[in-house]
């Protein structure tokens, strides 16, 4: 089982080259970066870990500058959004962005996607909360449509345009792995009909078992593979202590990859990412010992 680390890329995280560099020296397999294009000023959604929303919030980097640059120092490790709000994007230039890193990269990019909880800024940025799920869907199929088509269209109720020539392709055929956040039956369905895998936030091995046993039911299904189906947790590190028991649990009920998501130090995170990152440098050495 791999481990990857979440980090928040923000001016005060630390210096993106060396963090992206230690992360691989340390033998972490991937390393993911979340989006929030802007935050709205007042009132808005309720944090969904409770309390205020931590300030940085409205300070974190484009995630895919931000992989770029960490592209740019690495070779090794994967490079991954965790997570890119697909409503809230473009089609054709977030195709074109996402196959040039996947290029750049040598086809090191996992896109983890989600249709986003902040209603406000869903809807600044020109979508329908509402249907939110419906451009998610529409969002990816475009987009592997680019990816895929030397003369791609793609006619949607959101989405939809003309034949158009869209390079480069992605380096990895068909496209980078989408992989969907969520819980609950929607989402499973949602996942075993359109993405890649899944990303949930779980502390929970137990209940994550279970779920991932339901979406491997509905991948067989839809006439899917199960085995080509991605298991990619969030999970809190728990400053380093996460326990061998836990990780056995997480392996044993599919998970191929745990990715290190300090849920309830964000506001830490911001004032710089090192340390954490080597409080869960033991967790990458103990899951290996266990495959």
């Amino acid at each position: 089982m791999e481990i990857g680390f979440l980090l928040p890329a923000t001016n005060q995280s630390g210096d993106l080259p060396t963090l992206a560099r230690r992360v691989e020296a340390l033998g972490f397999d991937s390393l993911w970066i979340p989006e929030h294009p802007i935050i709205p000023r007042g009132e808005h959604t309720p944090y969904p870990f409770g309390g205020p929303l931590p300030e940085h919030y409205g300070r974190w980097w484009d995630p895919f500058v931000a992989l770029t640059v960490a592209a740019a120092v690495t070779n090794r490790i994967k490079l991954a959004t965790g997570i890119c709000l697909l409503p809230e994007r473009e089609p054709m230039v977030t195709a074109k962005v996402i196959a040039s890193l996947d290029v750049y990269s040598a086809g090191r990019v996992i896109l983890g996607i989600g249709a986003g909880w902040l209603r406000e800024e869903t809807e600044i940025m020109g979508a329908n909360f509402a249907t939110r799920w419906q451009r998610t869907r529409e969002m990816t199929e475009a987009m592997r449509v680019l990816w895929t088509e030397e003369n791609a269209s793609y006619q949607g109720k959101q989405i939809s345009f003309p034949a158009v020539r869209s390079e480069p392709k992605p380096l990895q055929a068909g496209g980078p792995p989408v992989v969907l956040g969520g819980h609950g039956e929607k989402s499973l369905r949602r996942i075993a009909k359109h993405y890649d895998g899944w990303c949930p936030l779980t502390n929970d091995p137990v209940e994550f078992g279970r779920e991932a046993k339901e979406l491997k039911e509905m991948f067989r299904a839809e006439g899917r593979d199960p085995a080509k189906l991605m298991l990619t947790p969030f999970v809190d590190p728990e400053n380093g202590k996460l326990s061998d028991a836990a990780l056995k649990a997480f392996r044993d009920a599919g998970a191929q990859r745990l990715v290190m998501f300090y849920a309830w130090q964000t506001q830490e995170l911001a004032d710089g990412a090192a340390p954490f990152i080597e409080m869960a440098a033991n967790i990458v050495e103990r899951a290996r010992a266990l495959s």
